[in-house]
């Protein structure tokens, strides 16, 4: 565990693989901590810095109170980055960390080299959507949602395997004011014309079975990309690099070795 001060936040983070090696940044999802990882960091390929954040209010790090705005988790992203001295990245970002690696690489093109867009879009729900999930936050506590979240995640198959406690143990565990946060910097946050305006080599990856960010929305952000490449990793949700790691981390490597030159 290692903490680094970014943008006024304690964020904690963690590096694996080799320090002198490509930079590959990683962004978890809503709800879940950098652990969101774990499985795919064996199948990558030597030669990678790997490095992992919790955005702020989940994990280890600080969790100020709500709301949060998309810039917030940019600007957080972007301490973080050059606290490290990191630049010239691979970013990997899921759910609202695709939204904050679209909108680090559009404000900071020097940080972001190529970029992957797991299960995410430009914009994500609407606001009345996300104000009504608050509010029955606010009411009852994330408990009283998890179940449907879990839905909305994984696949029929996966909702039966016994692993799925940790997951749904790892979403009602996040702090009430970190997600509550999160929820309203998605709710706010409409990338498109910035996202637009992105050259930079792109992967889009998405689950056909996700029930929160479904194939065709995650398709219509990667056609706002020019050159963009878009896949679909069948059987799994809204977190195929849980459900489906081998297939994960094969759509990375083949990336990496193209745009990272691994």
């Amino acid at each position: 565990m290692r903490v680094l001060m970014a943008n006024g936040v304690k964020l904690n983070w963690r590096e694996d693989g080799d320090p002198a090696g490509v930079p590959v940044v990683f962004a978890n999802s809503l709800g879940t901590d950098l652990r969101l990882w774990d499985q795919i960091l064996p199948l990558l390929p030597s030669g990678l810095r790997i490095i992992r954040f919790d955005k702020r209010g989940h994990g280890l790090s600080d969790c100020p109170p709500a709301p949060y705005a998309m810039a917030d988790l940019v600007s957080d992203a972007e301490a973080l980055l050059d606290g490290l001295g990191i630049s010239d990245c691979v970013f990997v970002g899921l759910s609202i960390g695709g939204m904050i690696g679209q909108g680090l690489a559009a404000r900071r093109p020097d940080l972001v080299h190529a970029l992957v867009l797991s299960n995410t879009a430009a914009k994500m729900g609407d606001a009345a959507m996300w104000q009504a999930r608050i509010d029955a936050i606010r009411a009852g506590g994330i408990e009283t949602l998890a179940d449907a979240v879990m839905e909305r995640w994984f696949s029929p198959a996966f909702l039966a395997r016994p692993d799925l406690t940790a997951w749904r143990n790892m979403l009602t565990r996040t702090p009430v004011e970190g997600y509550i946060g999160c929820c309203h910097a998605i709710a706010g946050a409409d990338l498109t014309e910035s996202t637009k305006a992105l050259t930079l080599p792109t992967l889009a990856i998405a689950g056909r079975e996700d029930g929160a960010s479904p194939p065709d929305l995650v398709q219509g952000t990667a056609r706002m990309i020019a050159g963009s490449r878009f896949t679909v990793i069948e059987g799994a949700g809204h977190l195929p690099c849980v459900e489906d790691p081998a297939a994960y981390a094969a759509l990375l490597n083949d990336f990496l070795k193209e745009h990272a030159h691994v």
